[in-house]
């Protein structure tokens, strides 16, 4: 790895990285401030916003990830797995949350009997037990370790490494491509498209419920279409296209970059580092924006922060107005 790489990756992921953290805080703050939030929903929502976090802190060293690195064998899966169990984690609190808020619009009269609901210590543990679990499956065994190591410039040839031993340290010598397959077409893409589904499913359902509410105003209203079935949907439309905006912006980049780096790891080809590193920045990078979207939409996660602002901005109103006087 070179230091132009390296540097690229700090241009684009230090800035994003920031702005995803502080936009967590700021939404965790708020639910955290607002006593009114503290019921079971919301701890799922808290749960996402620190694994969003989370993977804010470890998008730096993803792209990292692709390139080779010198590192001690201990190291070297260190900056693998770790990266990696954070954003498996984060990908099935995300699938969680909209399943809960999918069972919430679907079935409201049996919503409050849900198991997640009755117990929610064994949902938390489901949404962060299993991502730990696979992403430690190569620190068990499951890698493709050997070949070259290294104790200063002098390179060996052995099927393991001791900890202490500098080696060449990329995600090929981690993941198998066993382990990359299941892990893109048996957990994420399924993830993703189970969070399309839901999303579809609910989209489908408000829609039939305006219908019905359009129905029953055209009843009263004698057959003529009021003012207000205009604005309803006017809204539903409004809300169509947030959620097309929103899954254009932040999951196809990420698919693109998944589907390309799947077809580069079949045909065998070596390709730029720079496309891999834009790629997997703007690709991690949009996904995580997703919880952001969700709560920075929710005027109740929001509000603290928006008083703050607000008592910040009349205190330097007052003090500009006093020094002029």
């Amino acid at each position: 790895m070179n230091k132009d790489e390296e540097h690229l990756i700090y241009a684009i992921t230090v800035p994003l990285s920031t702005s995803i953290i502080l936009a967590n805080l700021l939404i965790i703050s708020g639910i955290l401030c607002n006593r009114q939030l503290h019921n079971t929903p919301n701890y799922f929502f808290l749960s996402l916003l620190v694994a969003d976090m989370c993977t804010g802190v470890a998008l730096p060293f993803i792209p990292l990830m692709a390139l080779n690195r010198e590192l001690s064998f201990g190291s070297c899966l260190a900056a693998h797995i770790f990266p990696n169990f954070l954003f498996l984690a984060f990908l099935l609190n995300l699938v969680m949350v909209h399943y809960e808020r999918y069972i919430c619009i679907v079935e409201p009269l049996h919503y409050s009997k849900l198991w997640m609901h009755r117990s929610f210590p064994l949902a938390l543990l489901l949404v962060w037990a299993p991502p730990l679990l696979y992403a430690s499956l190569p620190a068990f065994g499951w890698n493709n370790w050997g070949g070259c190591c290294a104790r200063g410039p002098k390179w060996t040839t052995g099927s393991s490494c001791s900890t202490n031993v500098t080696v060449c340290c990329s995600y090929s010598r981690v993941f198998p491509n066993a382990f990359l397959y299941l892990e893109v077409y048996g957990l994420v893409l399924p993830a993703i498209l189970t969070i399309a589904a839901m999303t579809g499913r609910v989209l489908c359902i408000t829609r039939g419920q305006l219908r019905d509410i359009c129905r029953l105003h055209r009843s009263v209203e004698r057959g003529q279409a009021s003012d207000r079935e205009h604005r309803l949907n006017l809204r539903y439309a409004r809300c169509l296209v947030a959620v097309s905006l929103t899954f254009l912006a932040c999951w196809v980049p990420y698919l693109i970059y998944m589907h390309v780096c799947m077809a580069f790891l079949m045909s065998d080809t070596k390709w730029s580092s720079t496309t891999h590193i834009v790629l997997s920045c703007t690709g991690i990078g949009s996904m995580a924006v997703v919880p952001l979207v969700l709560g920075l939409a929710n005027k109740q996660y929001t509000e603290p922060a928006c008083k703050l602002l607000l008592k910040l901005r009349d205190r330097l109103r007052r003090t500009s107005s006093e020094s002029a006087v």
